[in-house]
């Protein structure tokens, strides 16, 4: 693609100049990245009246990376914990009826499900933030129903900013490749 490539080309020289490291060009194309990406959430869920937008926007930082390949990595390893931690919250939801006192325990397995279990190393940390979003967003329902709908809502948001998170992430790469010093140097 020969826009991408004089847009990278122009971004390197730049970088020379400026005196940037392959990792400060990395962090200002990870700024531009989640810029748009956030912009996206931001305002398509304000167009959709969501109330809180803020769970979204966290998992598609969390999702985003300038580096395309780790990228790709870190969004299948959070989709399969954000699934594990979704079974486990609604689970619990289910078998607890949304009590305050079932979050830690809920917590616990989920670790335990996503360590011993699953095992997607990357990402365990986001099995049981999942189940916390999921439990959390019913505690204060009236029914065990509209806690599962809070839930489910809050699952549709993380989702969504992963998903948009990894999609940005992609077209970027696409638009501007951020070559590492020894690609530079073996392509001149």
């Amino acid at each position: 693609m020969i826009v991408s490539e004089s847009l990278s080309q122009k971004a390197e020289s730049l970088a020379e100049r400026l005196g940037l490291s392959y990792d400060r060009l990395l962090g200002v194309r990870f700024a531009i990245n989640v810029l748009i990406a956030s912009s996206i959430v931001w305002f398509t869920l304000g167009a959709l009246r969501d109330t809180a937008p803020i769970w979204a926007i966290a998992s598609l930082v969390a999702a985003s990376d300038p580096e395309p390949q780790q990228a790709r990595q870190l969004f299948r390893s959070r989709m399969i914990n954000v699934l594990v931690g979704c079974v486990v919250g609604f689970l619990f939801l289910l078998l607890g009826s949304g009590k305050p006192r079932m979050v830690p325990v809920a917590l616990a397995v989920t670790v335990l499900i996503s360590t011993y279990l699953v095992r997607v190393k990357t990402m365990w940390r986001q099995a049981p933030i999942t189940a916390a979003i999921v439990i959390a967003a019913s505690l204060f329902s009236a029914s065990t129903t509209v806690g599962l709908q809070r839930g489910l809502h809050r699952v549709a948001e993380v989702v969504f900013g992963s998903v948009v998170g990894i999609l940005v992430s992609w077209l970027m790469s696409k638009i501007w490749l951020v070559r590492t010093p020894a690609d530079r140097s073996t392509k001149t």
